[in-house]
């Protein structure tokens, strides 16, 4: 069946198709919420391990209210995150969804994920009137989900790649930080890749460096939980202006995109690395076009872009908004104008890409 509008005519059995698309979309968003709900009443973890469990048992393990529970428990088993047996009526955590669930030290660890894009959501409506003017708005104005869920979300990956595939991919740096090496880690967020490769690597000494004060103290809190309080300092300072040369490595995690002025901030790190030094760049899995990215991981990190990472540069001096999914081709430019004479992919993961620059 076919009907005329305006536009064009439409087919009536396409157009029903994209509004059922359209209700799995609103009860996406919606679970987005639920996820996080159920991290942070610790539901998930409640039923990991168990062969099925009441939604009395449930609130009973988590102390919570069991008429919430058995509304949640329901939208789970909706959505395929937990399943249901209607006979016993009692819900089962599969073993694969526990491990993405409430393991944090797996690499497919999810709810990082879900909390900072719920945290964008409730930002949504700010970035909505910075919209109408291209305004920016400032990590550091940004609720504390997003801060919170970049960290956990980003923070398996590194746990799982840094130091076994990513620094080892580096030519010659790996020897350098055993032995003793003197590394900063710009734009080092809540400093959970500053602490990783401080724990790693006992004979070097660590900077970390992030505009956002309240990212700072957290990062110190971090090291000091983790016992390399002594080998690492913390600093609010801008990419285009933190403190010390001389550096054997700088690192730059899921950030140089954020950054009002990335070739301010590239050629600041010239002018701070060692003669030999090495410059390693994480950045979004992204391809060069937009054709390239038209994927899961793709629009995820096209509607951070949008929420987070624009408004972000826009906030800055210079505002150049490359966006989350900049490509390798615009971030070896930047790398290349900065002075840089060598530029190279040297690993990825579906979510990563690592590259490697050197004077």
């Amino acid at each position: 069946m076919t009907i005329d509008s305006p536009q064009a005519t439409v087919d009536m059995d396409k157009l029903m198709s994209f509004v059922f698309r359209a209700v799995d979309e609103v009860g996406a968003t919606l679970n987005t919420a639920l996820v996080v709900m159920g991290d942070k009443l610790g539901l998930y973890r409640s039923m990991a391990g168990s062969d099925g469990l009441t939604s009395t048992e449930v609130a009973d393990r988590c102390g919570v209210s069991e008429r919430y529970v058995r509304e949640w428990l329901a939208a789970q088993a909706a959505g395929g995150f937990v399943e249901y047996d209607p006979t016993t009526e009692r819900y089962r955590l599969a073993p694969e969804q526990a491990v993405a669930l409430t393991e944090e030290s797996s690499p497919a660890y999810l709810p990082g994920f879900f909390q900072i894009a719920l945290g964008s959501v409730i930002d949504s409506p700010r970035i909505t009137e910075a919209a109408r003017t291209g305004d920016g708005i400032g990590w550091h104005d940004h609720v504390s989900d997003v801060h919170d869920g970049c960290e956990r979300f980003f923070r398996p990956g590194y746990n799982a790649h840094l130091i076994s595939e990513w620094l080892p991919a580096l030519d010659g740096v790996l020897d350098k930080l055993e032995k003793g090496a003197t590394v900063a880690d710009v734009g080092c967020g809540h400093g959970a890749s500053t602490v990783l490769m401080a724990s790693a690597f006992p004979n070097s000494t660590f900077r970390g460096f992030d505009y956002h004060q309240g990212s700072i103290e957290t990062a110190r809190d971090r090291a000091s939980d983790a016992g390399v309080a002594e080998r690492t300092s913390f600093v609010a300072s801008p990419a285009s202006a933190f403190a010390g040369t001389g550096y054997d490595l700088i690192t730059m995690f899921d950030c140089l995109h954020d950054m009002g002025d990335p070739l301010g901030a590239a050629r600041h790190v010239r002018q701070a690395i060692a003669p030999d030094g090495t410059w390693m760049i994480v950045e979004p899995a992204a391809g060069d076009h937009v054709e390239d990215n038209l994927n899961p991981v793709g629009r995820a990190y096209y509607a951070f872009s949008t929420l987070l990472c624009t408004p972000c540069s826009l906030s800055q001096e210079v505002g150049l908004a490359l966006g989350a999914q900049a490509g390798e081709a615009r971030i070896r430019a930047i790398v290349t104008d900065a002075g840089f004479g060598r530029f190279r992919r040297v690993a990825e993961t579906p979510f990563n890409i690592v590259y490697e620059a050197r004077p």
